[in-house]
Parts: C-alpha cells; structure tokens; sequence
C-alpha cells in the first residue's frame, strides 16, 4: 500500500481536522489528516497535509477539491510529489573519529628542560 500526500491550502482558520475528513473522505481513504499549527498559540497556519491510502482516491481530492470554494475562500489541492525523507533516528555509517596531533613548540632561545619521569600505577 503506497500512501500519497495531499497538501491543502487556503482554506479558513477555524477549520478541524473533522471537517477536513468530511471533505476529502468521498474521494478514498484517508490515512492521516495533519493540520499545520503554530507551535506557541496553537492557532492554525491555514494548512494541512492529507495522507491516502491510494494515489486514485489522492488524484480523485484533488482534481475535484482544488480552486473549490470554502466559506469564501478558494481551496489548493495538490499531491506532494517529493521522495519520502529518511527517518532522522537512521544509523549513521560509522567513522572513526580522528585524534587531533598535538606538536610541542618551545620559544627560540629557551632550553628544553627535561621532567621528571611519572609514577607507575
């Protein structure tokens, strides 16, 4: 089963994922509603992403949903077509760190002074 992501647009504020479900749910199944918030006031941003359970239902919302009117206000319906990103939590090949080399500079005209040998432990 290949999900397909549906972005939305344009429609109004006040709009719940609810009702969201009631608009697009005749068209196909739907997986996940995600409408976008802001992080601090919650409020919405004034759109979503929709995701289908098939790329017929998701061609079928948006070639009847997009440039429709909702309370005044015309609606952007488009399938999002980018690949889908690899999960941050993927294990990253694994690299030995290198140690940084450390060269001792003595000043020019000082004399080396020899130190004490440390103590076994």
């Amino acid at each position: 089963m290949e999900l397909v992501k549906l972005f939305v647009g344009g429609f109004p504020l006040e709009i719940d994922e609810l009702e969201l479900a009631k608009l697009f749910g005749p068209h196909g199944d739907i997986s996940t509603i995600k409408i976008v918030r802001d992080k601090k006031t919650r409020i919405c941003k004034g759109y979503a992403f929709i995701e289908m359970n098939d790329r017929k239902g998701a061609e079928a919302a948006a070639e009847a949903l997009d440039g429709a009117d909702m309370n005044g206000k015309p609606l952007t319906v488009k399938i999002n077509e980018e690949p889908a990103a690899k999960p941050s939590y993927a294990p990253k090949p694994f690299a030995p760190k290198r140690q940084p080399v450390y060269q001792k500079v003595s000043r020019p005209g000082t004399e080396e002074r020899k130190k004490r040998p440390r103590k076994a432990l």
